[in-house]
């Protein structure tokens, strides 16, 4: 279905309509449908509310309205979890992303589409770059302003947005301004926002951002060793992360921002570190970050299996005994000690299952009189294995 109306619906869509005895969508595309023999019924708000009214009504045929593509940022992968192969078929139409991309001459393969109209603004973070251009789905036409305080806020105010309601359809809109020049007017559902990005403030791509950019107590992986401990680590693609004794959960949130598809359980067991931890994901636009409040092991139950497994905080003999239970063979397991007594445990643990043992030694200059010297941090021990 078109952003404004059925009109454009190809002949396998339209002839499902005519065959429909049940119609359910959003008030706005039932209020632009033609005359219909179908029972229409509106679509509820929250979304999720409408998939059990949607099942109740198996053996009879339902047709379902979306906008545009269903399965890009759609309710169509959301609704095909409910239903059986052979229960359901989708006849997409021409997507709010391409519409825009074509209204502005972007190549689409080298624009980021990013769907906001149910996830926080922050999520965005991870692609603003200078230059870069972003295509995005926004929840309601005040989402507007909010998006473009968001860009100043992160140091893009000078972006160009460019602002499309109704895309697609008869009442299209168009309007064109700098994301620190908001105009004083509203903006109307469904809406959708194309970002030229102008700042300086990208999130570098390199393993171990800088200590600035997490809110932490002092307990943290600083940047160096987090950059080490990431390359160990290795994330790839699809796969979930264990960090157990989180601090400023400066590692999992490198790890969530490696891919987007990559997952992480960041285990904490003091609840003002916990709170840093949340706000950091949330600020670096990672907020998949599962957090569990809690001490491991006891904390680890019910979690999914891991793919890797980093031990920041919390490591003991007893740990490591149960970690080895647990985890499957072909696990990642990277481990830092400071201490002299958790050294023992890693060197033991080296003799007994193999893998890597390194030590780091890092210094950074500081003054010394009138001169300057090197001040030295803590050694750090760091195993890693595969199981």
């Amino acid at each position: 279905m078109g952003e404004d109306g059925p009109a454009g619906l190809g002949r396998a869509s339209q002839d499902a309509l005519d065959a429909a005895q049940i119609i359910m969508a959003p008030p706005r595309h039932l209020d632009l449908l033609g005359p219909s023999k179908a029972q229409l019924i509106p679509w509820p708000v929250p979304y999720a509310d409408g998939i059990a009214q949607l099942l109740g009504l198996r053996g009879q045929r339902v047709v379902v309205l979306a906008s545009g593509d269903p399965f890009w940022f759609g309710a169509g992968s959301v609704l095909a979890r409910h239903l059986s192969a052979d229960e359901w078929s989708a006849h997409p139409g021409v997507s709010i992303f391409s519409l825009v991309a074509a209204r502005l001459a972007w190549p689409l393969e080298k624009t980021n589409c990013v769907g906001l109209h149910a996830a926080p603004l922050s999520r965005l973070r991870p692609y603003l770059a200078d230059n870069s251009r972003i295509i995005v789905l926004l929840r309601d036409g005040a989402a507007v302003e909010q998006l473009a305080e968001y860009l100043c806020d992160t140091g893009f105010g000078a972006s160009m947005l460019d602002i499309f309601e109704c895309a697609g359809g008869p009442r299209e809109i168009h309007t064109q301004f700098r994301a620190d020049s908001v105009p004083d007017q509203a903006f109307t559902a469904p809406v959708c926002a194309a970002i030229t990005c102008t700042g300086d403030a990208a999130l570098p791509r390199a393993n171990g951002l800088a200590d600035s950019y997490f809110d932490s107590d002092g307990t943290m992986t600083k940047a160096p060793v987090r950059a080490l401990t990431l390359s160990a680590l290795a994330p790839r693609p699809s796969e979930h992360l264990w960090d157990i004794g989180g601090g400023s959960g400066s590692i999992a949130i490198e790890w969530l921002l490696a891919h987007p598809t990559t997952q992480a359980s960041c285990i904490e067991p003091r609840g003002d570190r916990a709170a840093n931890i949340s706000a950091n994901a949330a600020k670096l636009g990672v907020d998949r970050l599962n957090l569990v409040v809690g001490m491991a092991p006891d904390a680890l139950t019910g979690l999914p299996d891991p793919d890797a497994v980093f031990i920041g905080g919390g490591l003991s003999q007893s740990l490591l005994d149960i970690l080895y239970e647990r985890l499957a063979p072909g696990t990642r397991v990277v481990a830092n000690a400071v201490t002299l007594e958790t050294e023992v445990l890693l060197a033991n643990a080296h003799a007994a299952r193999g893998g890597s043992l390194m030590r780091f030694d890092i210094a950074t200059a500081a003054p010394l009189g009138s001169k300057r010297g090197w001040r030295a941090s803590f050694p750090i021990v760091q195993w890693s294995v595969t199981l």
